[in-house]
């Protein structure tokens, strides 16, 4: 594939932590819009969770898709395929290694965080965790949610303020609606006027998912 209709392909990936195949649980840290690996893999000190080995994949131009997660799918398209295509590589490179899905938890923030939402509902199964911080499914309104699978209990925290200028509540909601009917256990927590951030009352129920995992 060329490097335009899959750019995010040979970016680097930054490790945080033990050895994968010596991991209880490996975290997928995906970074926000004009943000690095590095910065996202700044959460990891932060938890206190064992175990835990962190890969942070790096986008192409520090983004990971051109336009509003909320344009039509097609407009952040080869972008949107080339970046789910990094996660699925990571994903299905653990397997590989002996580490399933059932100890990977696949977290983010902002335009991470919808990529994290928009790749467990197109491969839905049971994973450790997911974690959005700040986000939703990706696409226009009414796009169609016709994804299949079951998350098997998998559990998924979505945090957001209640009028965060780039995620609106309603999408928040129509994204714990789908992945509740997909079977995972959401716990969606909404935060009035909170910044475009990631507060600690998100860190530490990311943390005690990771502990649990």
């Amino acid at each position: 594939m060329s490097p335009a209709a899959d750019p995010h392909a040979g970016q680097p990936v930054l490790r945080f932590g033990p050895p994968t195949d010596e991991a209880r649980i490996v975290a997928i840290l995906l970074h926000g819009r004009g943000a690095s690996a590095e910065d996202i893999l700044g959460l990891a000190p932060q938890f206190t969770a064992t175990g835990v080995a962190y890969l942070a994949p790096q986008a192409a131009g520090s983004t990971w898709y051109p336009y509003p997660f909320l344009a039509p799918l097609q407009q952040n398209e080869p972008w949107l395929g080339s970046a789910l295509r990094v996660v699925a590589g990571l994903v299905d490179g653990l397997g590989q290694h002996g580490v399933p899905p059932d100890r990977i938890a696949i977290m983010g923030f902002s335009q991470g965080a919808c990529l994290t939402l928009e790749f467990v509902a197109r491969h839905a199964r049971r994973y450790a965790a997911a974690v959005a911080f700040t986000g939703g499914l990706i696409g226009a309104p009414g796009t169609p949610r016709n994804y299949t699978g079951s998350f098997a209990g998998t559990p998924i925290l979505i945090g957001s303020s209640d009028v965060d200028p780039h995620v609106p509540i309603d999408r928040v909601r129509e994204s714990t609606a789908v992945l509740s009917r997909m079977g995972a256990e959401v716990d969606e927590r909404i935060y009035p006027r909170m910044g475009h951030t990631i507060n600690a009352d998100e860190l530490e129920a990311a943390d005690a998912l990771l502990a649990s995992g």
